[in-house]
């Protein structure tokens, strides 16, 4: 084999580098953390993206608000990490922001939650708005929703024919004028239609997980979690071999 053909053949072995980011896969932890770019991960985004990371440096320069959200948010991390609970944590960023008015956007399933929250929120001082998520009765019909997945779910428990209405629940805080928006257990997609319409900005105080009584990070260290997936990842294998 000739040189040329000896590098072309290497040169066909080799995979690219990825170039979007994969920081989920970066062993060697917190490189980044301490100002360095990982010696692990070829595709590190300080290696490969210097330039959207120095359009991100410039926001932080040119939006202030976008300066004052992230400088508060990281004096309140410091102030309570680990001894705060997370309503704690947003309710000294609010006070921090000099936030006036909440606005709490929450799924009638969490109804108790949200009282609760409103009740803990104008303790300290704060004119809280509350949304359900069922306000304006929009049939499922109406937005599309197939005839199989009204009433019961397919788990077996009544879910009803009203469907979610985050843009309802976005517009009227809008109309409230409030300074920060708390979702309090907002379906995955309805969370992301009401981020996207609120004119306030948005924190997640309670994401839904009834599998986990609203504590997502459990099914990944579970051993609930642990059969759940397997049984899944064995059931899609068999679909793919047959």
């Amino acid at each position: 084999m000739s040189l040329k053909n000896k590098e072309t053949s290497t040169n066909e072995q080799k995979e690219p580098i990825k170039i979007d980011p994969t920081c989920q896969k970066c062993e060697a932890l917190k490189y980044c953390a301490v100002g360095r770019a990982s010696k692990v991960l070829e595709n590190c985004p300080m290696k490969m993206h210097p330039k959207v990371l120095k359009k991100a440096r410039e926001i932080y320069e040119i939006d202030k608000d976008i300066k004052e959200i992230t400088r508060v948010a990281s004096i309140i991390e410091a102030k309570g990490y680990i001894n705060w609970p997370r309503l704690k944590d947003t309710v000294e960023f609010a006070k921090e922001m000099g936030y006036k008015k909440l606005g709490l956007a929450f799924c009638v399933g969490l109804l108790e939650e949200a009282r609760r929250v409103a009740e803990i929120l104008e303790h300290y001082g704060f004119e809280v708005c509350g949304v359900c998520c069922k306000t304006g009765s929009v049939k499922k019909r109406d937005v599309d929703v197939p005839e199989e997945y009204i009433m019961i779910s397919k788990t077996g428990y009544p879910i009803g024919w009203i469907t979610c209405n985050p843009a309802a629940q976005a517009l009227l805080l809008n109309e409230a004028k409030t300074d920060l928006n708390i979702i309090v257990g907002l379906c995955v997609g309805h969370d992301i239609t009401f981020t996207k319409l609120s004119e306030a900005p948005v924190t997640t105080l309670i994401a839904k997980d009834r599998s986990t009584i609203h504590a997502p990070a459990a099914i990944l260290f579970s051993s609930y979690g642990k059969g759940f997936f397997e049984k899944e990842f064995r059931e899609m294998k068999k679909k793919s071999e047959n």
